[in-house]
């Protein structure tokens, strides 16, 4: 399964970081999004979504509402699976385009579903 992580860090204390590592761990092709970064811990990082050129499957999304807000086209055009909004990150009208788009929206935080095998 291949997943993209908008709003990546590489700050071991970033839940976006520790989602990287454990989808990693657990042999899930990871696509960490950051315009800031060229790598994460030696896995490439993508400036933005439409750089990526596999599959995606999942998106799991932990950048605010109002940076996420402008990214409806980009999530919409790789057609994912699914599109998780982590704690914080919760955009209600993207959530609602999204659905409109066949997507599947859930408000979750990944590290739980990850840990409880709901993923």
């Amino acid at each position: 399964m291949n997943v993209a992580i908008l709003g990546a860090s590489a700050k071991p204390d970033r839940y976006s970081y520790k989602v990287l590592k454990e989808l990693s761990a657990k042999g899930f092709s990871v696509f960490p999004v950051n315009p800031a970064l060229k790598e994460i811990e030696g896995i490439k990082t993508y400036a933005s979504l439409g750089e990526i050129e596999e599959k995606i499957d999942t998106v799991t999304v932990y950048l605010s509402p109002e940076r996420s807000a402008a990214l409806g086209d980009e999530i919409s055009g790789l057609h994912p699976g699914r599109v998780i909004f982590n704690p914080g990150a919760e955009n209600p009208t993207l959530a609602d385009r999204l659905r409109a788009d066949g997507i599947e929206v859930l408000d979750a935080c990944t590290l739980v579903m990850l840990r409880t095998g709901e993923f």
